[in-house]
């Protein structure tokens, strides 16, 4: 640790002591209601102090005054650096700034809005530029012209011009060809990573775990109003096509389903369990006194009841 330094931990006196001229700076600087009492001194460096003041304005709860003083070298005189309003430790400031890139969300977008996107996005990844194909007078590309019509005549034999001439073979075969025709002629494509993001979003919103697809009678692998997709993708997501589905319009996963199946109407639903009967036409004979030799209840006629009486 140097001198320097050293020295710094300690307050230089005189600057220390200049309070009444760092209140006096803080006062024309915000005026006199603005000032509160004096709260102390930070050394910030060699005959360089900060005093500290409090605020008195109610938008600044917990905010200081902070002015700086120093003085040259060998000279008594204490002169003015800087005024400024700092933060306290129970200060109320504004949250940390987040870029906008980070702050946007789905939807957000609105017509004439532009969001550029990073080179360096993971999401992406370089499609083909045609900058890897090999010059048109190449031995890479003649050997490959040359593969091409010997296939051709082996199929179909020689096709000849007007002039007689055999023409020259079908450019359909060519990389950039194959290229535009995989949709892979463009500057970027979806990386992997790209997909499986989406893929979660829309598993997230429109897949098997969804309370609309528990309760739905079948899912949207069998439904007559899925669109296929190409792609990666087919074999787990389409869209839907049902004008009175909740996710018309949507990449939905196909074990995703709804109410609007197209066999709805003929898939087998639970038979509801049959309503008790209660019978109040068939009278029931109520027994009153045990019979003595089998223990049953009998029924006893009034009448012997009194004759025996």
């Amino acid at each position: 640790m140097s001198a320097a330094t050293t020295r710094s931990r300690t307050p230089d006196r005189l600057c220390a002591e200049a309070v009444d001229f760092a209140r006096a700076a803080a006062v024309e600087a915000a005026g006199e209601a603005a000032v509160g009492e004096h709260l102390g001194v930070d050394a910030d460096g060699e005959r360089v102090v900060t005093h500290y003041f409090a605020t008195c304005e109610r938008a600044y709860r917990g905010w200081r005054w902070a002015v700086t003083v120093t003085r040259a070298s060998r000279s008594k005189q204490v002169t003015l650096d800087e005024t400024v309003l700092v933060p306290g430790a129970d200060a109320l400031v504004a949250p940390q700034w987040v870029p906008w890139s980070e702050r946007l969300r789905p939807g957000d977008m609105g017509p004439g809005d532009l969001l550029p996107t990073d080179e360096d996005d993971l999401r992406l990844e370089p499609g083909w530029s045609g900058a890897d194909e090999p010059a048109p007078n190449s031995a890479l590309v003649t050997a490959a012209e040359a593969l091409v019509a010997d296939v051709s005549v082996a199929e179909s034999g020689p096709v000849a011009d007007a002039a007689g001439e055999l023409a020259a073979p079908t450019a359909r075969g060519a990389i950039a060809a194959v290229a535009e025709e995989l949709g892979l002629g463009r500057a970027r494509v979806l990386s992997r990573l790209g997909l499986h993001l989406s893929a979660d979003r829309w598993e997230k919103d429109y897949g098997r775990q969804t309370p609309m697809a528990q309760a739905a009678p079948a899912s949207c692998a069998s439904c007559g109003f899925l669109v296929p997709i190409a792609g990666t993708l087919s074999q787990t997501f389409g869209i839907c096509a049902n004008e009175f589905g909740p996710a018309d319009g949507h990449v939905v996963a196909l074990d995703y389903g709804c109410g609007g199946h197209s066999e709805a109407a003929v898939v087998p639903a639970a038979q509801p369990p049959a309503e008790p009967v209660l019978d109040e036409f068939t009278v029931e004979p109520m027994p009153l006194h045990p019979d003595p030799d089998s223990g049953s209840v009998t029924e006893t006629d009034p009448a012997e009841e009194l004759g025996h009486s």
